[in-house]
């Protein structure tokens, strides 16, 4: 067998252990909660277990910061961003680190208070902490983020919560936005009856969605879509129904993102996607699931969660040999 394949078993093996497998939960070895200064940033709330650290920023949107494990970081950041806080008499940057978001992109107003503006953060128990937006007036919504942390293994679940402070309906969908550490593979699993004649759609040049895009750097064999370097424009849709995808990075790890979906909902997306990678350079690769079009009535809320995972996989050496099923071994095992 191929030694990337003996690696990967090897890092199965691993997983399982970390899932808590044969372990006492003890009051020493669950995950903890503490406050700590991170990229020129007071107050920022970290989550940790024996191998995975999670740190959460609420001064430039509500963001994670860091999602490492065992010290490799896997969240791309800028340091010149270090400290950066939003004024909206000046022009604002995009924000790196795990982001999200709420949608459709092209016709929800803007709404630089949630994107970019001072949140509150708070813990709310072992290995747990919110972070909360204004009552935005552009969207009629307040975001609400609660993270949890796994006492024994890298999962993190992040459940996005839109409440409604309006008096009139609103037909938001969620949106992740994380910003991976660039040059790596994304695996996407592909689900039958796929709108697209190639599985994906191409965003450009300009405003155009190329349907039938053909790049050498994206393939699909075996059920599987495979981005393996720079595509020729950055930004990519799926509308695949498996929920999950993994992205390979080069410091060998696998960075997963579980999240339902749901067949018989309406996504309100312009190309109606679940999933869209923005893959740019070797820069970062920008890992979006994407929710359903809620119906949000005045006073209620909605909820997405995505499930988080940091497993070790030898990244693939030359001719990015991925065995897309091996991947999907893991997967199988790795639940929500």
């Amino acid at each position: 067998m191929k030694e990337y394949g003996i690696f990967l078993k090897l890092g199965f093996a691993m997983a399982l252990l970390l899932n808590g497998s044969n372990r006492v939960e003890t009051e020493e070895n669950m995950a903890s909660t503490d406050v700590v200064a991170y990229c020129g940033y007071a107050d920022c709330i970290k989550l940790e277990n024996e191998h995975t650290r999670v740190i959460l920023g609420a001064h430039g949107g509500g963001r994670v910061l860091e999602y490492s494990w065992k010290g490799e970081n896997v969240i791309h950041l800028d340091p010149s961003q270090n400290g950066w806080k939003y004024d909206p008499e000046k022009p604002g940057i995009g924000p790196y680190g795990g982001r999200l978001d709420i949608g459709p992109e092209t016709v929800i107003p803007k709404h630089p208070d949630l994107w970019l503006g001072s949140w509150t953060a708070e813990a709310i128990g072992p290995g747990a902490a919110r972070l909360i937006s204004v009552e935005d007036a552009a969207t009629g919504v307040q975001l609400i983020r609660e993270f949890q942390l796994d006492d024994f293994s890298s999962r993190l679940t992040c459940t996005q919560i839109i409440r409604n402070h309006s008096d009139e309906t609103k037909h938001w969908c969620h949106w992740g936005r994380t910003l991976a550490q660039g040059g790596g593979i994304c695996v996407v699993p592909l689900t039958a009856h796929s709108r697209f004649p190639n599985k994906y759609i191409m965003y450009g040049p300009g405003p155009v969605m190329n349907y039938r895009p053909n790049d050498p750097n994206i393939r699909v064999r075996e059920g599987f879509l495979e981005i393996i370097g720079t595509p020729s424009f950055p930004k990519l849709g799926m509308d695949s129904y498996a929920g999950w995808f993994a992205y390979l990075m080069k410091n060998d790890l696998m960075f997963v993102k579980r999240f339902p979906t749901y067949p018989n909902r309406v996504y309100n997306e312009m190309a109606g996607l679940t999933i869209s990678i923005f893959y740019y350079e070797n820069q970062f690769c920008e890992l979006e699931p994407i929710g359903p079009m809620e119906h949000i009535l005045p006073g209620k809320s909605v909820s997405f969660t995505e499930t988080w995972w940091l497993l070790p996989y030898k990244f693939p050496g030359e001719g990015n040999e991925v065995d897309p099923d091996e991947v999907a071994q893991i997967m199988d095992r790795v639940r929500r």
